[in-house]
């Protein structure tokens, strides 16, 4: 399976992350080929193949692997060992301390997080859309990693991952003034009639607010839309295909 790792965290010996393209899996049209997701309307026999591929690539047991029933929310769960693959969670963002536990965010325009802390041992991965960022779910995800496991912001290290840009995620302007309201209005861009909003632009703001270090965030720049023939776009493909995925795993004996 074809996937994207990070120059950022790939410095790090007990943390392993990859975000995965549309390549390299077993789904036919319109999800091809790389689909993570089963609530899409796939094949589940060829959504667990693909688990299957990745985990066999990234080196983990699919059993383990945590991803989410993701549901555009703020809501956070801490991982634990009761948890696995056939149970996954309502929510927005995993936290765990837990070693050789995955957790994966899956995406197809939205921005997929992934949250490192590598001295007290923690990760995390978030599902920021619209919604998700402006109801404030990576510093909300962030400040539960302090509260759980004691991480400072000079700590945590913050990977976003290919999402849907500016160039391409028009709005109407119902959601413009709620972004203006929000007090985002830096994310917006006006081109004759037409407005559009840039997600990534929320979100590297509240890491600034929290004073996250610059050299501490790394941003994977390819817009899914854009790139729609490398990432699975719901707005490019007509709201009729498969997800990527974010993943991180502590790699801890």
């Amino acid at each position: 399976m074809k996937t994207l790792s990070s120059s950022l965290l790939s410095s790090y010996p007990n943390v392993t992350v990859a975000f995965t393209t549309r390549h390299g899996g077993v789904s036919k049209a319109p999800y091809t080929n790389a689909n993570l997701a089963f609530h899409v309307g796939d094949n589940p026999i060829d959504v667990k193949h693909n688990h299957r591929l990745l985990s066999k690539e990234l080196g983990y047991d699919v059993e383990t692997l945590i991803f989410m029933s993701q549901i555009h929310s703020d809501r956070i769960v801490v991982v634990d060992e009761t948890m696995n693959f056939s149970t996954p969670p309502q929510c927005d963002a995993l936290i765990t301390n837990l070693p050789n536990i995955p957790l994966m965010v899956m995406s197809a325009d939205c921005t997929p997080i992934l949250l490192y802390d590598p001295n007290h041992n923690a990760i995390g991965a978030v599902h920021a859309g619209r919604a998700g960022a402006l109801n404030e779910i990576l510093p909300k995800t962030i400040h539960a990693m302090g509260q759980e496991y004691g991480s400072t912001l000079k700590d945590i290290v913050v990977l976003l991952g290919p999402s849907i840009h500016g160039c391409c995620y028009e709005v109407n302007e119902t959601i413009a003034k709620d972004v203006i309201k929000k007090g985002y209005e830096n994310a917006l861009r006006h081109i004759k009639e037409k407005v559009f909003l840039d997600v990534n632009t929320i979100l590297l703001s509240q890491l600034e607010i929290l004073g996250i270090p610059k050299e501490h965030i790394e941003v994977l720049n390819d817009c899914t839309s854009c790139c729609h023939e490398t990432y699975f776009s719901y707005r490019a493909c007509a709201h009729h295909t498969g997800r990527i995925a974010g993943v991180i795993i502590l790699k801890i004996s």
